[in-house]
């Protein structure tokens, strides 16, 4: 495990947060980005807010990264300091030029947080916690309960391992693919220093989750977002009614919350502390 958090740490300080050409950094690769998505992504990040108790005087970012989109630094609205804490050091510098007095930030490992119990009004851990061993993942999840204060929540938003309707999808995008003349999409290779693409990611199930942290810890599952940015790119055309199409898949994210929840990408897990 600590190899494979060696990989993580080296990954985002020399590659993942390192700003590009275009002004993005290296992991917004692993984003969609384009205006006929805006509008439906923008919405899904926002709903990290209804996940969380305010007023408050210190919000934990957990693997905060630097706060990478606009849309997060709501997420401490309300909240008198937002604690960023992320194993790179590099992620740290980026989040302290981009929030200034409002955050502390702290070199540290999801898994053993250096806080105290009911440390924090509220906490946030966005696409963080799937950089862990899989073994690891109740203990994170359990050192973010444990800082928690009482009567107070956290949102954790991750992603599902091989959904129902990422599954349902992939056939078509693989006869897409070969239409395009590009062959089957390759699995990265996370141990293989030459392959700076990608980072070592264990995703989980509803199931597991369930079991797992869910016998231990008050959670509820809800959407966050139940398209993959490998659907959205495929599927969502501007000249296609693009935008209308996502607005409708937002509603049905609320109409239907845990069919969406538990069947799509990224669900937002809710944890509260009685």
């Amino acid at each position: 495990m600590t190899d494979t958090k060696q990989k993580v740490r080296e990954f985002y300080d020399q590659i993942g947060w390192k700003q590009e050409a275009d002004g993005n950094y290296q992991n917004a690769r692993y984003e969609d980005l384009r205006p006929v998505s805006a509008e439906y992504i923008h919405k899904t990040r926002l709903r990290v807010n209804a996940g969380l108790t305010r007023p408050g005087k210190f919000l934990l970012d957990a693997g905060s990264g630097p706060v990478q989109y606009d849309d997060y630094l709501t997420y401490s609205d309300g909240y008198e300091k937002r604690v960023c804490l992320d194993i790179s050091i590099q992620a740290l510098k980026e989040a302290r030029a981009r929030i200034g007095a409002h955050g502390l930030f702290v070199v540290g490992d999801l898994a053993h947080l250096p806080f105290k119990e009911n440390a924090f009004d509220g906490v946030v851990s966005m696409h963080a916690i799937h950089h862990l061993a899989l073994e690891e993942h109740p203990r994170a999840y359990g050192e973010l309960h444990r800082v928690l204060k009482a009567g107070r929540t956290g949102v954790i938003v991750n992603g599902w391992h091989e959904p129902l309707l990422i599954r349902a999808a992939e056939p078509l995008i693989g006869l897409m693919r070969r239409l395009a003349g590009k062959g089957a999409k390759k699995k990265k290779d996370w141990l293989n220093a030459e392959d700076p693409e990608g980072t070592f990611i264990a995703k989980l199930t509803p199931q597991w989750l369930k079991r797992e942290i869910g016998s231990q810890i008050p959670l509820e599952i809800r959407p966050w977002r139940s398209l993959s940015t490998r659907i959205l790119r495929w599927f969502v055309q501007p000249k296609l009614g693009g935008k209308t199409f996502l607005r409708f898949i937002f509603w049905l994210e609320g109409v239907f919350p845990r069919f969406f929840a538990q069947n799509g990408q990224y669900p937002m897990v809710v944890i509260r502390k009685k």
